[in-house]
């Protein structure tokens, strides 16, 4: 009897010291996922999450439309939305599609460097950057600490948001809201600039086999996305075409406060999502839930959104 009560009370102290020996962690996994097309391989990397209200932003919705949308998918209106950005490993070169907010957001955002290294990608392997927009959350990681954060790579852009946002005489062409805007991105480019790293190019353009520059003006008026073909397959890269996916697939007609002229934005998301349903390309977006890769369907409203299978062997064999 003894003997069962000692060895009891040795089980339950172990236990206990077990238990208490083991923290929470208090961060999430490296923020990164890869895919193939083609030959090429893919990789998503995540900059971050940010809270946005999306009863304050989003326009021509009634907010009962909107809080049932959200529902639909076990979602708030004010929710978390992740901010990702994209590496194109060819074999010879590394291209990174939009660079995150750097240091814009504070802890929201910024973290791309460090999954960029947790994917097994030095910043300093990067050769071109290619930016869908001047918006701080895809423009504001190409510089660190003031300098240009790819030290190796050119930056390209289309040229009209380099003349809107580096022109602070434009403040008056934006909602009062937006006009932080020109500040942050003098700040994010100005290195880059100064490095001699920024070559921008009037879409379309074909940036390099395989990769061409699609016009997407509305959300800012050099808007692009980038289309990517490999291997008999397609991928469309997308800057800020969808903000809310739980409420534009359905309803591509609702807009944001950030575009600069909604009604052609809101064009430009029903081209996009067309573009997408009838090729059946693979769309990369950079605000629908990480890692952001999916493809887009007709649905009964609208469109719906189709994520990406989890694959453990998205690797060339």
């Amino acid at each position: 009897m003894k003997l069962a009560i000692a060895l009891s009370t040795f089980l339950l102290c172990a236990f206990t010291t077990s238990a208490q020996s083991v923290p929470i962690a208090d961060k999430q996994a490296p923020g990164y996922y890869r895919m193939m097309l083609g030959d090429w391989q893919i990789t998503a990397v995540s900059d971050g999450t940010v809270v946005i209200d999306s009863e304050k932003l989003l326009t021509h919705i009634d907010p009962a439309t909107l809080s049932r949308r959200m529902a639909e998918q076990a979602m708030t209106p004010r929710t978390e939305t992740s901010i990702n950005a994209y590496v194109i490993n060819t074999g010879k070169r590394l291209i990174l599609v939009d660079s995150g907010a750097g240091p814009l957001f504070g802890k929201a955002g910024g973290h791309l460097l460090e999954n960029l290294r947790a994917a097994g990608i030095p910043p300093e392997q990067i050769d071109t950057v290619l930016l869908t927009h001047i918006h701080a959350d895809h423009s504001g990681g190409v510089q660190h600490d003031g300098k240009p954060a790819f030290p190796n790579a050119t930056v390209r852009v289309d040229k009209r948001d380099v003349d809107f946002w580096l022109d602070p005489a434009h403040a008056s062409d934006v909602e009062p809201g937006q006009r932080h805007t020109f500040e942050e991105s003098e700040r994010s480019l100005r290195p880059v600039i100064d490095a001699g790293k920024l070559e921008p190019f009037t879409a379309p353009a074909k940036i390099m086999p395989d990769i061409e520059a699609l016009p997407a003006g509305g959300h800012t008026p050099g808007s692009v996305m980038y289309k990517v073909s490999r291997g008999g397959e397609t991928l469309l890269l997308w800057g800020d075409i969808i903000h809310v996916q739980a409420v534009q697939m359905p309803q591509p007609e609702v807009a944001i406060h950030f575009d600069v002229d909604q009604a052609k934005a809101v064009e430009q998301r029903q081209t996009a999502l067309d573009m997408a349903a009838r090729s059946n390309a693979w769309v990369a977006s950079a605000h629908i839930a990480f890692p952001g890769i999916g493809k887009v369907k007709k649905a009964q409203e609208g469109y719906r959104w189709v994520p990406v299978n989890y694959s453990s062997l998205q690797v060339k064999e």
